[in-house]
């Protein structure tokens, strides 16, 4: 039998077991909470949850079965006023990818489903010290720059200075080529203070190092040998939409990338493989979520096609706590804001060549 050497760096391990920091300092509110991978990453940056707003009803269940004390709203974000929570210190959210994605043919602000609008209404009505909203690499297609530009444009109205970073999920232990589009804004006079987060000097673990003791939890006897040859990082999760269909790893590209890793993604498996399986294992539910960075002892709602979309649509925690840590850095630097114009910008980090895989 194979030998598998595990490496398991600083920042991957504090995400392995969490437990409820329920002191932090700062407040946020967060929309399309979805089944709070972003949450998790804010509250590990020292962020308390006044109000998670979710539609989704398995999703809320996630959300309240690990974190019971969390105030979760189940409600469209389209019907929910935020007047009442005015002066938080954060508002962030995963709005709907789809609009800008290629599986949701990119249709932009022309799809019902673009809920930027309804962030800004939010924005204004809360006014918080800084936002930070999160969605795919194509929204940063030449195609969406007016689009963007005109995000930034009313933030500048309601005096906010903002930034779109595309951040690599890979930079930050998540074993997973997630490539996402992240929105930062700060009220005028604190965006000076922030700087986007470096990428981890630890590479990620790769996909049978990630997934070798949940592969051999059933017995398998070959799940060394399996995990000595998944020596790469995965291919981007999808399958987050209700429009897709029933749980599988994506299209044929991505099941072809799979297959290299020794992994069949024509489906996905109730099951870690038994003793005596041959061929290619599927990954379970709990699989995928080690692979988007969500902690182990995080439990989802639902059967396998509603779990499975939860894991799919979401951010990873490890990315989002990377980016919530600075937005919390440059808010305690200046608690009460400088009330001074930016004359200075963060540097946008060099293009990154991103195979097709990268395309969520």
């Amino acid at each position: 039998m194979g030998r598998v050497e595990t490496r398991f760096g600083r920042a991957s391990m504090r995400w392995n077991a969490l437990t409820d920091p329920s002191n932090g300092d700062l407040t946020s509110i967060e929309i399309c909470a979805g089944a709070g991978g972003q949450a998790i990453g804010i509250e590990r940056a020292g962020f308390r949850h006044v109000a998670l707003i979710e539609l989704d009803r398995w999703a809320c269940r996630t959300l309240k079965q690990n974190r019971p004390n969390w105030n979760i709203i189940e409600q469209d974000v389209r019907s929910f006023s935020a007047k009442n929570l005015s002066g938080v210190d954060l508002l962030a959210g995963g709005v709907p990818c789809p609009p800008f994605s290629v599986a949701g043919h990119r249709l932009g602000d022309l799809d019902e489903r673009d809920l930027f609008p309804e962030a800004l209404r939010l924005i204004e009505e809360a006014r918080p010290r800084a936002v930070m909203l999160e969605n795919v690499r194509g929204l940063l297609a030449p195609e969406f720059a007016s689009y963007r530009e005109s995000i930034r444009s009313r933030l500048r109205d309601l005096e906010y200075v903002s930034e779109w970073r595309l951040l690599h999920a890979s930079d930050f232990q998540v074993p997973q080529l997630r490539p996402r589009a992240i929105l930062v804004a700060f009220r005028i006079g604190e965006f000076m203070n922030f700087r986007w987060p470096p990428p981890e000097a630890i590479p990620p673990r790769t996909v049978g190092e990630a997934l070798l003791e949940e592969m051999a939890s059933a017995g398998w006897e070959h799940a060394v040998d399996w995990a000595a040859n998944a020596q790469g990082i995965a291919p981007t999760l999808v399958g987050g939409s209700k429009k897709h269909g029933g749980p599988d790893l994506g299209p044929t590209r991505a099941r072809e990338a799979w297959a290299k890793l020794g992994v069949d993604g024509r489906g996905l498996a109730d099951k870690p493989p038994p003793p005596g399986f041959s061929g290619m294992p599927k990954l379970t539910v709990t699989m995928t979520a080690i692979i988007q960075g969500f902690p182990a002892n995080w439990k989802f709602a639902g059967g396998k096609t509603a779990a499975y979309r939860q894991v799919g649509n979401a951010f990873p925690p490890p990315v989002a706590g990377a980016v919530g840590t600075s937005i919390a850095s440059a808010l305690r630097r200046d608690p009460a804001g400088s009330g001074e114009e930016e004359t200075t910008f963060p540097t946008p980090a060099p293009a990154r060549q991103l195979s097709l895989l990268e395309v969520a």
